[in-house]
């Protein structure tokens, strides 16, 4: 597969080429590493070049830019992202296949998904020049134009039902395109992803296929897509069965696999994650606690809670496994997301250490200080504190049994 003619033939010619992406055979992984992978670069390349290095104009404020850190902080977030969305959206393109008459393929779901995003990655270059950058939106639909012409091909659903099929799998992109904003926000602030993300992703080919380290984020990316084959060959097998039961099932451990980073986790008890609640922290006395574990089957997560306080003074301590969706946590340390940033009123840094990932925010006016550590891709450990200083969270933080914490990254994981 040539990546700039499929590209030039599925935006002049879309109709023609799906026949001749109906009968491929490619890997997920080689997919996304030696096509998704360029194209979604250029949208992110581009915001870099325009935010950072041509700049925005907005009226009466003038020309500003993006500090060079910071955009690259946010290319290398947005291309990540750009990669989970298109496996989500080929998810629910393929969960929603019976519904519209059509046939489940994990497959051909994804090359649908991915070929169809072609032209506003394409577009995305259209962000060196910020003002045009609002033309992408019009390759936007192009791209749904391109969808509902592959979906009868490739999803075998009728081609009078293909309209509603497209707009339902629109309304997902959207409601994905959403998350991922407000993903951002949270990822950003306890670190943006930096060029840390690409490091030792080198490519070398084999006799026919793309490999990267499997150290890698691209590596890691390329692993996540083998499972979600093998997760979609579950899906067909029980589409086959006739079994709704057995279907649902199937459907719901493919949205964990993808949630997961490529398996399964389920989250320690309750009781377990209680014991790395002490009773006093940053020398203050416990005034209060919770726990909790919920969410469905394949997608749980559990917290223990306590707040602390004397004297002016109070502590939240929150220790979480994040089970179910703990890919999300290790995305952010794949990436090495790392950040600096301070003004007159706070300074907030992102760092790996040991191979952990901190995050910490000190204010500088009396407010509220921060310290938080993620163990193991999976466990979050987070203290707040009003009249607490950062260096006495840090040590209150260092004296739990984080280790052993740490150890318990394997218990209840599912390959």
């Amino acid at each position: 597969m040539n990546l700039v003619e499929r590209a030039r033939n599925i935006c002049l010619r879309p109709d023609a080429e799906w026949s001749v992406i109906e009968g491929e055979t490619t890997r997920p992984g080689d997919l996304f590493t030696s096509y998704a992978a360029p194209l979604a670069a250029i949208g992110a390349v581009a915001g870099f070049v325009g935010g950072s290095i041509v700049g925005r104009t907005l009226p009466y404020i003038g020309t500003y830019r993006m500090g060079i850190f910071t955009g690259l902080v946010e290319a290398v977030y947005v291309f990540v992202m750009a990669l989970v969305s298109v496996a989500i959206v080929a998810f629910v393109i393929n969960l929603l296949a019976p519904t519209f008459g059509g046939q489940k393929n994990g497959m051909q779901a994804i090359k649908l998904a991915v070929y169809s995003y072609t032209p506003f990655w394409i577009a995305g270059v259209l962000q060196i020049f910020p003002l045009l950058a609002v033309l992408a939106i019009l390759a936007g639909f192009y791209g749904i134009y391109v969808m509902y012409l592959g979906l009868p091909r490739l999803m075998k659903c009728p081609q009078d039902k293909a309209a509603g099929y497209t707009a339902l799998v629109v309304v997902a992109a959207i409601v994905v395109a959403v998350c991922v904003a407000a993903a951002s926000a949270v990822v950003l602030g306890i670190g943006a992803m930096t060029t840390g993300a690409l490091t030792g992703a080198t490519a070398s080919r084999s006799s026919d296929s793309v490999q990267f380290d499997k150290n890698s984020p691209l590596g890691k990316l390329q692993a996540l897509g083998d499972k979600m084959q093998e997760s979609s060959g579950k899906m067909d097998q029980a589409a086959k069965s006739g079994d709704t039961n057995a279907e649902a099932q199937a459907a719901m451990g493919a949205l964990g696999t993808l949630l997961g980073g490529g398996k399964h986790v389920d989250p320690i008890g309750t009781d377990e994650l209680k014991k790395f609640v002490p009773d006093t922290f940053a020398g203050l006395a416990k005034t209060g606690s919770s726990a909790e574990k919920n969410g469905i089957a394949g997608l749980m997560v559990s917290k223990a809670e306590a707040t602390y306080g004397e004297s002016g003074k109070d502590v939240t301590l929150r220790v979480s496994d994040t089970g179910g969706v703990s890919g999300m946590m290790a995305l952010a340390n794949w990436a090495g997301a790392q950040e600096e940033h301070e003004n007159q009123d706070e300074a907030e840094r992102t760092y790996k250490q040991g191979g952990r990932l901190v995050h910490e925010k000190q204010s500088k006016t009396g407010g509220t200080n921060e310290y938080s550590i993620v163990l193991g891709d999976r466990f979050l450990v987070e203290a707040e504190g009003n009249g607490v200083d950062l260096n006495t969270l840090k040590a209150a933080v260092g004296g739990l049994d984080l280790g052993r914490l740490e150890g318990m990254k394997d218990v209840g994981v599912q390959k």
